[in-house]
């Protein structure tokens, strides 16, 4: 053999390169022509070398998902569907579900008669005023009451970084209250979902004054300053109770007090949904901006949320929404505080996603508790908010033994 068999050209030119060099200069040789990846990757690979490598070309999308989802990857696309399924169904068998059997034909006659002027001589007068004057409109009351409730139990969870928060965390209820005792015991002009709402309004006047005195509305002071009007005005409608109340006023009261759909009308029901479907759907659409809330307010103002005016603006919101509700059905206490909860343990914890399926969850379940209280101690009618308080209760507590985060 000559000497040009023996050279091996890319070792030459490599160890050129390094006996030319100092020591700090000395590469690695490059691999031979005929190695393969796989053998040149035999040797040690440093931390800052070491990349995952890319899935095989020949994988498919199923076997790279393979990998636990965490909560932030959740779709809530089937849970929407599943739980717009769920309220529908749910309104339909609370108009047919009564103290009074109705056949589910006549029922739908009822509804076509009266929204398609079809088959009106041949529906009795007494289910046509059971479905369409007393079930129906309650029904729908009731849909817009407990989703209100549940977006607005959420916001309020969200803004003030409070896992107790609910709807009636600013002395709403409070003032409501004692703004409807001040009309039924005492005789004060205006109907008492007037005066309600405008209780609700003093109440959150005085909450967010209150907290402003103190330097700005901070999610605690606002917890804080909330804390303080509900026990006042508390302390108000017990002392006008107790002095005024006689018989039967007595009974009516209380059971305004536990929340009641018993008086619901066509007018309360067209009042709810459109202050539901207005005020409830912007903030739905802000739960974007909850989220960035969620994060502090210096990460929020970082991301360019005007972090007082933004917070403002949603608890004057959720209070308005709040004042509506209350008005038209009493304080029906905990769908505000549980249904959140128990949305954020299936579409995780983002907001523009626990929204909108907190509004739906919370439509669902008083539509159930209004059912349960015309049904369960008939001729009686038991108050909704103590079937939601002694049903939300327990079901609050098991939400906390499985996330123990909450605590």
């Amino acid at each position: 053999m000559t000497s040009r068999e023996h050279h091996p050209a890319p070792a030459l030119v490599g160890e050129a390169d390094t006996q030319g060099s100092g020591r700090h200069e000395r590469r690695p040789a490059p691999a031979p022509v005929g190695e393969t990846d796989t053998q040149s990757s035999r040797r040690p690979t440093t931390s800052h070398e070491r990349r995952p490598a890319p899935a095989p070309a020949g994988e498919t999308d199923t076997q790279s998902s393979r990998r636990p989802t965490t909560s932030h990857e959740r779709r809530p696309a089937p849970a929407l569907v599943v739980a717009v399924v769920a309220v529908a169904i749910s309104a339909a068998a609370g108009v047919l579900i009564g103290p009074t059997g109705i056949d589910p034909a006549e029922v739908g006659g009822v509804i076509v008669h009266h929204l398609f002027g079809l088959g009106g001589p041949n529906i009795p007068p007494a289910a046509d005023a059971i479905v369409w004057d007393l079930r129906l409109p309650r029904v729908l009351t009731g849909a817009a009451v407990g989703a209100g409730l549940g977006v607005c139990g959420a916001v309020m969870q969200g803004l003030t970084r409070n896992p107790l928060a609910d709807p009636y965390l600013l002395g709403l209820s409070s003032g409501a209250a004692l703004g409807a005792v001040l009309v039924l015991l005492v005789g004060l002009p205006g109907g008492v979902p007037v005066a309600a709402f405008a209780g609700s309004l003093l109440a959150l006047g005085a909450s967010l004054a209150l907290a402003r005195s103190f330097g700005g509305l901070s999610p605690t002071r606002t917890v804080l300053a909330g804390l303080a009007v509900t026990q006042a005005a508390s302390a108000c409608v017990g002392l006008v109770v107790f002095a005024s109340a006689k018989g039967d006023a007595f009974r009516e009261v209380l059971g305004w007090l536990m929340g009641s759909l018993a008086g619901a009308t066509w007018q309360a029901a067209g009042l709810t949904m459109a202050v539901c479907v207005i005020v409830g759907g912007g903030l739905v659409a802000c739960g974007g901006v909850l989220d960035a809330f969620a994060l502090g307010d210096v990460a929020a103002t970082s991301m360019g949320v005007r972090v007082a005016p933004v917070r403002r603006g949603l608890l004057v919101a959720t209070a308005l929404l709040t004042g509506v509700l209350v008005s038209q059905s009493g304080a029906i206490g905990f769908v505000g505080l549980v249904v959140p909860h128990a949305v954020r343990m299936v579409a995780g914890g983002l907001n523009r996603r626990v929204l909108p399926l907190a509004g739906l969850v919370g439509a669902f379940t008083v539509i159930w508790a209004d059912v349960a209280a015309r049904t369960v101690l008939v001729p009686n009618e038991l108050p909704v908010g103590i079937l939601t308080a002694g049903i939300g209760a327990p079901v609050f507590a098991v939400l906390l033994w499985r996330d123990r985060s909450l605590v």
